[in-house]
């Protein structure tokens, strides 16, 4: 069953990644600098362009970010990997949420398209998983979706097919 909370603010999302949101050995987000949202403002399981659960989180860029100072020296841009693994982590946030017991892993993505980039003139990162799939059984627990990321408004990453799983192993 999912929680009914539906908001989650930067203290919730270091409870999850210390553990204390899904219960310890259940889906958790990683620790600063790579957690990668500092928001979620929604949340369903069965909402969303397929009807199967969303997640929508916002991650505010700011120029001292750790990221910009090494990639690149003199051309700073957020690596495109950081916003794909915002995606992965929301797609099994969102699995966790749900109430489904076991640690996530990324399984792969089907399709990735970067039309933008995030320097550190943006201001706001806005991710919008779609569940295309999401599945529950003795041997599997697994999430697949899609997903964009929005720069200030503007989609820059669009993925196909991400997967992502939960293991009580």
């Amino acid at each position: 069953m999912a929680m009914e909370q539906t908001r989650f603010d930067k203290g919730d999302l270091l409870a999850c990644a210390r553990g204390e949101l899904f219960g310890p050995g259940n889906a958790q987000l990683p620790e600063p600098p790579m957690l990668m949202m500092d928001r979620i403002t929604d949340i369903s399981e069965d909402r969303g362009a397929h009807g199967k659960g969303h997640v929508v989180a916002e991650f505010d860029i700011t120029p001292d970010l750790w990221f910009f100072a090494c990639h690149f020296p003199g051309n700073p841009i957020m690596p495109g990997c950081l916003g794909l693994d915002g995606l992965w982590q929301l797609t099994g946030f969102n699995l966790g949420w749900r109430g489904w017991k076991g640690r996530g892993y990324a399984l792969g993505v089907g399709e990735v398209k970067l039309t933008g980039m995030v320097r550190p003139d943006r201001r706001m990162l806005t991710y919008r998983v779609d569940f295309t799939k999401a599945v529950q059984t003795r041997r599997l627990t697994m999430g697949v979706a899609d997903g964009i990321v929005e720069a200030d408004g503007e989609v820059i990453y669009q993925v196909k097919d991400m997967k992502v799983a939960l293991s009580e192993s």
